[in-house]
C-alpha cells in the first residue's frame, strides 16, 4: 500500500512526551502517532453512531423550533431580577463557572 507523507508541527516538549510514549510502547513516532490517531477516530465513530438516533431528534426540534413564530433570537427581553438570577443559575449549572464565579467566554 502507498504512504503518504503529513507534516506535524508541535513544541519541542510535546515532541519528547510523544517521542518517550512510542518509546515505551516499542514503536517509531510515525506509528505510534498512527495507531493513536486511528483509536481516537474509532472512538470517535463510536460516539457519532451511539449518538446519531440524539443528534437527529436535536437537528429536527431545532428546525421546528425556527419554524415557529416568535420573539427574533436577539430581541430583547424584560426580565424580572429573580428571572435574570434564574437564567444565569441555569447558564451556570450547563456551562459552569470559573473560580471567581463567571461563566467561561463572558467578560467580568
Amino acid at each position: 500500500m502507498a504512504k503518504t507523507r503529513i507534516s506535524i508541527s508541535l513544541d519541542q516538549a510535546q515532541a519528547e512526551r510523544i517521542r518517550g510514549h512510542a518509546e515505551r510502547a516499542g514503536m517509531d513516532v510515525s506509528a505510534y502517532l498512527v495507531h493513536a490517531a486511528t483509536r481516537q477516530m474509532a472512538e470517535s465513530d463510536a460516539i457519532e453512531e451511539q449518538f446519531a438516533d440524539v443528534d437527529a431528534v436535536i437537528a429536527r426540534a431545532e428546525r421546528e423550533a425556527g419554524e415557529m413564530p416568535g420573539t427574533p433570537a436577539d430581541a430583547p427581553v424584560d426580565l424580572t431580577e429573580q428571572e435574570r438570577r434564574e437564567v444565569e443559575e441555569a447558564i451556570g449549572l450547563v456551562h459552569g463557572r470559573d473560580r471567581q464565579g463567571h461563566r467561561p467566554g463572558r467578560a467580568a
